[in-house]
């Protein structure tokens, strides 16, 4: 290595609404050194989610609060650059959660070796990591979606819900959405293979919307968004409906959130099930998922989109994008080139 300082962005302030240039500060620190069954890991991709901001308040959650000061954290993709771990060497290129700087340390036997002639290293944080597990886990062992149900997926271009529907298809499914712009419904409809998508921005009547698209109404409801359009779907839902819970990135950065109606009370009358899903409570199954995703991706059966910005400098700004749709797909940083 040439350099010995370590770029880092981390929480400064707890942001109100959207993060500013003041929340998230740059600093340099330098390069740790790995210790006894230790690797040094030099990020060249970083991973951007919605989950980040909730993790950048200090309320209580599924996992502890970013520290202000503390780095803030996300999956990446990296080349091991020093290695005292018998588990890995020196060249490997591993999947990795070092977060928003250009190096860390890891116990060897943490890391997820990836073969870079399978796939492109991307989708190791896309289609074929996290959001695809995501999608696979969430729908197939929550939405539990049967052959000819209609699933219907909010954010149906995102990096998650484009998954969700191409598996929905895979699995013998009626495929409705919903998306922000007419370029993401058009992939919707041309590259994922969904039956019916909608503008969700230009459409009109949501709920006209959505029951044009699903006329038969819900069986499956893959929620990424929340607020309004969740509230349609749960009207929609067909006796014995199902709701996967992903995320709600709608009220994501509400400062002065309207009290969600009470919508329970159609999950009684239509005798629904609505269920939270965190992808790691699925960690036993990610080996036989992963091979799954990876023959679909290989047949052409699963396809994806990125959005790829270069720069640690620029994650932040990319990262406040992704709540007004500003990524199409998954939103990735170049921090470093891949190795040759």
């Amino acid at each position: 290595m040439t350099t010995t300082t370590n770029r880092q962005i981390t929480l400064a302030n707890r942001p109100v609404g959207l993060p500013t240039d003041d929340d998230l500060k740059l600093v340099e620190s330098p390069i740790p050194e790995p210790g006894e069954g230790e690797a040094l890991v030099r990020t060249i991709y970083l991973s951007l989610d919605p989950y980040m901001r909730g993790m950048m308040d200090d309320a209580e959650s599924y996992e502890a609060p970013i520290g202000l000061g503390e780095v803030i954290v996300g999956g990446t993709v990296g080349e091991v650059v020093a290695s005292k771990s018998s588990a890995i060497d020196v060249g490997d290129v591993v999947g990795a959660y070092s977060g928003w700087q250009d190096y860390a340390v890891f116990p060897g036997d943490h890391l997820r070796k990836l073969d870079p002639t399978l796939a492109p290293l991307t989708t190791a944080l896309g289609v074929h990591g996290m959001p695809g597990l995501t999608a696979y886990h969430g729908l197939l062992e929550v939405g539990r979606p049967k052959a000819g149900e209609t699933v219907f997926v909010s954010a149906a271009s995102g990096a998650v819900g484009a998954t969700v529907g191409q598996i929905a298809k895979i699995k013998g499914c009626r495929v409705a959405g919903c998306a922000g712009s007419d370029d993401k419904v058009a992939y919707c409809l041309d590259d994922c293979g969904y039956d019916a998508c909608f503008n969700y921005k230009t459409s009109g009547d949501i709920a006209d919307a959505m029951r044009a698209a699903c006329p038969d109404g819900i069986d499956v409801y893959f929620e990424n968004v929340g607020g309004v359009i969740g509230r349609t779907a749960f009207d929609q839902l067909n006796l014995h409906g199902r709701v996967a819970v992903c995320g709600t990135i709608s009220s994501y950065n509400a400062t002065d959130q309207e009290m969600v109606p009470d919508e329970l009370w159609k999950f009684i009358v239509k005798r629904a099930r609505m269920e939270g899903l965190l992808v790691t409570d699925f960690a036993d199954k990610h080996a036989a998922a992963l091979a799954e995703m990876a023959g679909w991706i290989r047949d052409g059966r699963l396809t994806y989109r990125e959005t790829i910005v270069d720069g640690l400098e620029n994650a932040p700004s990319a990262f406040v994008g992704l709540f007004s749709g500003d990524n199409f797909g998954k939103l990735i940083v170049r921090v470093a080139d891949e190795p040759a």
